[in-house]
């Protein structure tokens, strides 16, 4: 954490994190904000426990890192626990802005952007909204009505925020996606299979892989395996066997070059890992987190296989297997996998909705 309060006054605020699919569409929107208004101070407001807690002190973001956590699927001295400490952020952010008042928030969502989104809804600063997933999350159902915006990355987010002036845009992608990829189709051996399971790994997924990675390697020597791990589960891992053509690695900051260098993906279906999939024209099997918020990974894994770009496996007592046969299957027949990998997709998301704030604010 900086040890000076960042410049809040005329400031645009980003708020969102705890993982990667609130966080890295609040980078781009930032990204994009200081292409269009280089003279405007861009702050974060996150919290330390997330993702942007160990990204932003190492950035070039101003930012105010909170002690705030999550309070779904607590137990009830955690909710309370929690409460205090989300109270206690709203009013030092209160205080901070009522003396130096933003210009505007935009919230991604997540637990991390509860105490500047609930601020500026106290203190009348105007607060835009994206909602990256097909099923918004709380903190987005409670704020939505209030806000100038609401950015829907999908349609279907619309008919569960009744009452909030909803604009679909899709899901902001970091600068390094908005560039011209590499067809997936002229790509030459050694063909990669590249296993992500979000920014703090799966551990399903590791298991899984750890299990079958033998046997893809040694049927198909033309492939290698690049597997996004997780800090904390590598570490765990780090001792277990496994064959020398399956790398493993704790966090990809690159990851638009390691999509352009993968074949085939694995992973888990996040809003903003599906968009990047479509900006890098990279088709894969994803397999959604069941516990994620209202379902909304796998509403988000849906949509994917609906447009042809995906297909679905359900984590379950079946996973290592079923993993294997879909896996086994793409890798082996070059049409089938590049029948998932469509044409990189232009994405908007960035210009659409800084542009919307630009009229709506002038």
């Amino acid at each position: 954490m900086r040890d000076a309060t960042p410049n809040f006054r005329d400031a645009l605020i980003l708020t969102g994190g705890g993982t990667g699919g609130h966080f890295f569409p609040a980078i781009a929107l930032a990204e994009g904000a200081r292409a269009k208004w280089p003279g405007r101070e861009i702050c974060f407001v996150g919290a330390r426990r997330g993702i942007e807690g160990r990204e932003l002190p190492a950035s070039p973001w101003p930012h105010l890192l909170m002690d705030v956590e999550g309070l779904v699927g607590r137990s009830p001295l955690r909710v309370a626990k929690s409460g205090w400490k989300l109270w206690r952020g709203v009013s030092e952010l209160k205080a901070l802005w009522r003396k130096d008042r933003p210009w505007a928030v935009i919230g991604t969502g997540g637990y991390g952007a509860a105490p500047a989104l609930l601020a500026a809804r106290a203190l009348q600063i105007p607060y835009f909204l994206h909602e990256s997933n097909a099923a918004p999350g709380a903190l987005v159902k409670q704020v939505a009505r209030q806000a100038q915006r609401v950015w829907c990355g999908m349609e279907e987010v619309r008919s569960l925020l009744p009452g909030a002036d909803c604009r679909v845009v899709g899901t902001p992608v970091r600068d390094a996606f908005l560039r011209d990829f590499r067809l997936a189709e002229t790509l030459l051996p050694p063909f990669r299979l590249l296993v992500l399971g979000g920014s703090g790994g799966a551990r399903a997924i590791n298991e899984a892989m750890l299990g079958i990675a033998p046997v893809l390697l040694d049927r198909l020597p033309a492939w290698e395996i690049l597997h996004q791990a997780g800090p904390a589960e590598l570490e765990r891992l780090k001792e277990r066997p496994r064959h020398p053509r399956h790398e493993m690695i704790p966090f990809i900051t690159r990851m638009d070059e390691a999509m352009e260098a993968a074949s085939l993906l694995v992973s888990r279906a996040g809003a903003s890992t599906c968009a990047e999939l479509k900006a890098a024209g990279r088709g894969a099997i994803l397999v959604p987190l069941p516990t994620s918020a209202n379902g909304h990974q796998r509403m988000n894994a849906m949509a994917m296989a609906a447009e042809g770009r995906a297909t679905v496996i359900d984590q379950g007592a079946d996973l290592t297997r079923h993993l294997e046969a879909a896996i086994l299957r793409l890798m082996g027949d070059p049409h089938a996998r590049q029948s998932l990998s469509r044409d990189p997709e232009p994405n908007r998301a960035v210009r659409l909705c800084l542009d919307d704030l630009e009229a709506y604010l002038g």
